[in-house]
């Protein structure tokens, strides 16, 4: 699913109008029904409804979905905010359907003062003061007005975006004068706000409603962002033939652990076998030894003369992956190892967790970083990472794509919504995963999968895509089996089985 700008939705709106063709108020009539739908779903008409209308095309969506609501039997109490005295034309129109209307007792059209209403906890606000359009933040008799809403104890449904929250970038916005939805009704897709947590305060609830706009639009408009699909996932998965061998499937080197957390070497080891990799071979110290001959003992093991840490790097020529980091610890031995490790080693690389912070307590570095790396941080390690902290999602999403960029590497920034950052600056969003995986080991478990999927032959493109959607997968699948509050990391292994026969 394709993500527009703010522009590319006005666009996108523009187009359907001339080439499906239809009307620009018969579009907005089709848009307050499909809210109106989805609204009766949630209330029936024994519900006082307040709205809230703007002087633009929101506004006109907002007083078309007034109009419905009445003439089915709801009560409707309508404020149209007109304080320029300058209506878009489709706004005008719907005031006078909406003058016009005999269901609806109460019409107030804002010109100057402003008398607001009581809201009740038994209230509904219908937000239609400013969409997609909203470039800049809300002042004066406006923000006063969002800071009412939120103020009272009503319920709120926002219809495209709250108001006063904008498309793209919000880092420097104001949040008291942002609408705190409950619910939020957006039109046909998704936008780039809606995916960030600093946004979700606003947004609620959130539900896609198909309008119909322009199918020929979406598929021919270039853009940046996307959020995965199953079908993009299934069409990059690899077939495995019946006569294949071990040695045809790939070889697979994990480094990780240090002594005390054998375990994250474990989880990235078993996690990596079970995404189809012929050979695993594990590098971990030498005080691991039994603990992960007993746990994964499929795997190769590989130990260094150290008891406790990694502290030299491996021949990696007869491996056609590495993964690096988990558990592995960041004593300054560690660190000259890694270091080396990464400059002599010619396979894809996946660096994750210690290998990440290494990296940026040594930021020297990171000039001289190979191109192609797979660098698969939290939100926490990307801003140490960088030359300071981020101010929001937004702020810390621009960075990973400009590193992304800058390094010709893929940085797969781990989140609600993970965020795949590639090096010509597309980005993929994964709609896969939940709450419950904010538990201990779901990183290295991914670090595993993408190394597995690497060696087993997937570019390093699809290794990232098709990894990160099964890493969340298996994690959905886990948490309907054992619930979100006692998801564990080993429980994302145990169903990634399942997740690929759901793919497959």
């Amino acid at each position: 699913m394709k993500i527009f700008t703010g522009a590319q939705i006005k666009e996108l709106d523009k187009f359907t109008i001339e080439n499906e063709p239809v009307a620009s108020i018969d579009l907005m009539e089709r848009a307050a029904k499909a809210i109106v739908r989805a609204l009766r779903e949630e209330w029936d008409n024994r519900t006082p409804f307040v709205v809230f209308a703007g002087p633009g095309n929101n506004g006109g969506d907002a007083l078309a979905v007034s109009r419905l609501l009445a003439e089915a039997g709801y009560n409707v109490k309508v404020y149209l905010f007109n304080v320029n005295d300058r209506l878009s034309a489709d706004c005008a129109t719907n005031k006078q359907r909406t003058i016009d209307c005999k269901r609806i007792k109460s019409f107030t059209e804002v010109l100057v003062d402003f008398d607001p209403p009581k809201l009740t906890p038994e209230t509904v606000v219908i937000d239609g003061l400013f969409g997609s359009g909203l470039t800049k933040t809300l002042t004066g008799g406006f923000a006063s007005l969002v800071k009412y809403i939120n103020q009272s104890p009503c319920k709120v449904v926002s219809i495209d975006l709250p108001s006063g929250l904008m498309t793209e970038d919000n880092t420097h916005n104001v949040k008291a004068h942002i609408v705190r939805a409950h619910l939020t009704l957006t039109l046909q897709q998704k936008k780039l706000a809606m995916l960030f947590e600093d946004n979700q305060q606003f947004i609620g609830r959130l539900r896609v409603l198909d309008i119909r706009l322009s199918q020929k639009y979406i598929e021919q408009t270039n853009t940046n962002f996307q959020i995965l699909e199953e079908s993009d996932v299934r069409e990059r998965l690899l077939t495995r033939g019946d006569f294949v061998n071990k040695g045809l499937m790939g070889h697979a080197l994990i480094v990780a652990g240090s002594y005390g957390m054998a375990g994250a070497a474990v989880l990235a080891g078993r996690a990596c076998m079970r995404s189809g990799v012929g050979k695993l071979t594990v590098c971990t110290p030498r005080r691991n030894y039994d603990v992960m001959q007993i746990s994964l003992p499929e795997a190769i093991l590989s130990t260094g003369k150290e008891d406790y840490f990694f502290t030299e790097p491996l021949d990696t020529e007869h491996y056609d992956a590495v993964g690096m980091g988990p558990g592995m610890g960041q004593h300054e031995d560690t660190a000259i190892a890694l270091i080396s490790q990464i400059r002599r080693t010619q396979c894809p690389m996946v660096i994750d967790a210690d290998a990440l912070n290494i990296l940026a307590s040594h930021k020297a570095w990171m000039q001289q970083l190979p191109e192609q790396l797979i660098l698969t941080p939290h939100v926490g390690e990307f801003d140490r990472l960088g030359n300071g902290g981020s101010e929001g999602d937004y702020d810390r999403l621009s960075k990973a794509i400009d590193l992304a960029q800058h390094l010709h590497a893929y940085i797969l920034l781990k989140g609600h919504y993970s965020a795949l950052c590639m090096p010509d600056g597309r980005v993929y969003f994964n709609p896969t995963g939940n709450a419950g995986m904010a538990t201990a080991g779901s990183g290295d478990v991914l670090t595993g999968v993408i190394t597995g999927l690497l060696a087993r032959g997937y570019d390093r493109e699809n290794a990232c895509i098709v990894g990160m959607y099964l890493h969340g997968l298996a994690g959905d699948l886990a948490a309907k089996q054992l619930g979100q509050e006692s998801l564990m990391a080993g429980d994302i292994i145990a169903h990634l089985p399942q997740a690929f026969e759901f793919l497959g």
